[in-house]
């Protein structure tokens, strides 16, 4: 892999990664369309890695609510009475975090089989009625202040299903929380801090299938930098852009997604990249 197109891919992880477009589909897409065999495991890798960039973006984002959770869930450990808002929140990010982890550990190798962009493009698809939904029926009137267990519960056992291609973490766990009635800040929030260990752990499990890859440690550098300078402006701009709009945009563009897909598939200027 060239730097060139590292940097190419950096943008498409940063720019995808937390938008609810499955950031997975978008960088198998590219690398066919850049001459980059995405069924290589050195490659897959990459991609899992250059996550790591992302993580580093939302981790300087939300450093001030990051280290209140943190000291509010370490306080709260040691103090029964001083249990509050963030102690409880610590526990939605673990619990919400372990149905992915257990569901990866035990799916990883079917979703191996599965993974092509013909799934990718149902999965965009498919998951746009769902959010369309949520989108439309959800009332939206609770904040993170009235979260409680159960929704930890329903959003991290929603984020399952993001590890079927095209569906999109981000997409499932901001679907999730419209769906347990959480304004579209709220949900987006709980998404972007659920998704830290979820990525983190994605990432780690990857990095043995780099050594003696063809990805040049150059290469990896620069794809990991520039996700995370551009992660960090997607992050910004979604978080002002859900304060005043509605998630229909992001509906319409995994529709327009998924046929582009099906259209480049049908007319054989991309594989379908089985076994990536």
């Amino acid at each position: 892999m060239e730097i060139w197109q590292a940097v190419i891919l950096g943008i498409v992880e940063g720019l995808t990664e937390f938008l609810p477009i499955s950031s997975t589909g978008h960088l198998v897409l590219f690398a066919q369309l850049l001459g980059i065999d995405p069924a290589d495991r050195s490659v897959i890798a990459f991609n899992a890695v250059i996550q790591g960039g992302a993580i580093l973006a939302i981790l300087v984002y939300f450093t001030k609510d990051i280290w209140r959770i943190v000291k509010g869930f370490s306080i709260g450990l040691l103090h029964k009475d001083r249990r509050g808002l963030d102690y409880r929140y610590g526990w939605y990010v673990i619990v919400g975090t372990i149905p992915v982890v257990l569901a990866g550990l035990v799916l990883s190798g079917v979703v191996d089989r599965i993974f092509n962009l013909w799934v990718v493009a149902v999965g965009a698809i498919g998951w746009s009625f769902v959010m369309w939904f949520a989108e439309r029926v959800a009332p939206q009137q609770r904040t993170e202040q009235h979260a409680n267990m159960k929704d930890a519960i329903f959003v991290g056992s929603v984020q399952v299903l993001s590890l079927f291609p095209g569906v999109s973490r981000s997409g499932a766990t901001m679907t999730a929380g419209l769906l347990r009635d959480f304004d579209r800040e709220s949900a987006t929030r709980f998404s972007f801090l659920l998704g830290i260990p979820a990525l983190t752990g994605a990432g780690l499990l990857e990095l043995d299938e780099l050594a003696g890859g063809t990805v040049p440690m150059g290469s990896l550098i620069v794809g990991i930098v520039v996700s995370a300078a551009v992660a960090y402006a997607s992050v910004a701009w979604l978080m002002k852009f859900v304060t005043s709009h509605t998630f229909m945009p992001f509906v319409w563009y995994r529709f327009a997604f998924g046929g582009i897909i099906l259209l480049l598939l049908v007319t054989g200027v991309v594989g379908s990249a089985e076994g990536a």
